[in-house]
């Protein structure tokens, strides 16, 4: 198989997940180079421990105020946080989403990924292709920023593109899973996030909250005028704790207090379930109302649908 080379344009500019001591420029940090770095084409690696919950929307102010107190707020968001969305790659017969449900303790998905607001993209945005996989306990991230034409070469057209020396590992692996396993968009997700990060005694720690939780099953574009249906109610929340290590003590005793439940959710599996994709796991979250009901026009003010 021939493959033809794209030349990437610049991508510049930190992802919200990609500020702060958590992250790397790269599984060896010393293997990139300046320009590397300065363009954003760098491979970035992140190693974490996760636990998530549903949370109800109302009790959010009351979190917000605690996690106030002991975190700083992620600087990304603004006036309430940042919008982040999500185009899934699977298979035909979707083997990513049933390697999560039948909870295999090694498990991969592919992804790119938007931060801000979808109507703004066109070609030139800068997005994340990432490699999100889990081994045992243990949520690996391995991305790289590009133009978001130049993912779609990698991803959806299966070219390759020029790349970092960083990052030449991480681009064949993408090109091979796509090529390989016949990969394909399946689902898009999107959300409103607003996000703490842990300062200098909880360095690494990270909460997100993310709110408003809808996706579509076709219209793979970001900036398609394409309608975004609730895969989660809207009274409920996503929380997630994130740490390098572990979640400290005093978190997991405010999540007590609060009375917050461990859930096994992924969003990428809700939108397969909401959409009949794929029957409903034990692992979904019930609809107060049929699947696929309109997110609303408000979504469209907030944080570009």
């Amino acid at each position: 198989m021939r493959l033809r080379l794209r030349r990437t344009a610049d991508a510049s500019g930190p992802a919200p997940e990609e500020a702060g001591p958590s992250s790397s420029s790269a599984e060896n940090p010393s293997a990139a180079s300046g320009s590397e770095l300065e363009s954003g084409r760098a491979l970035r690696s992140f190693n974490r421990y996760e636990i998530k919950y549903l949370m109800p929307v109302v009790e959010i102010p009351r979190l917000r105020e605690e996690l106030g107190r002991r975190l700083k707020s992620d600087t990304h968001g603004v006036n309430g946080g940042y919008g982040v969305w999500s185009t899934y790659y699977d298979t035909r017969d979707l083997r990513f989403y049933w390697e999560k449900i039948e909870g295999l303790k090694f498990r991969r998905k592919l992804r790119v990924r938007h931060y801000g607001n979808r109507f703004d993209v066109d070609d030139d945005t800068v997005v994340h292709v990432e490699i999100k996989q889990r081994v045992n306990r243990v949520t690996q991230k391995r991305r790289v920023a590009l133009p978001y034409g130049v993912a779609r070469d990698l991803c959806d057209r299966r070219v390759m593109i020029e790349h970092g020396s960083s990052s030449k590992a991480f681009v064949e692996e993408v090109l091979e899973l796509v090529t390989l396993l016949d990969l394909a968009p399946v689902m898009m997700t999107g959300y409103q996030r607003e996000a703490f990060e842990g300062t200098e005694a909880d360095t690494g720690l990270r909460v997100t909250f993310d709110q408003r939780v809808r996706g579509r099953d076709r219209d793979f574009h970001f900036a398609a005028d394409a309608e975004n249906r609730l895969i989660v109610p809207a009274h409920l929340s996503v929380v997630e704790f994130k740490a390098n290590e572990r979640v400290p003590y005093w978190l997991t005793d405010l999540a007590g207090r609060l009375n917050m439940s461990v859930v096994r959710v992924s969003k990428y599996c809700q939108g397969v379930e909401a959409y009949e994709r794929a029957p409903r796991s034990i692992f979904h979250i019930p609809d107060e109302q049929p699947a696929g009901v309109p997110a609303g026009d408000a979504e469209t003010v907030r944080s570009g649908s």
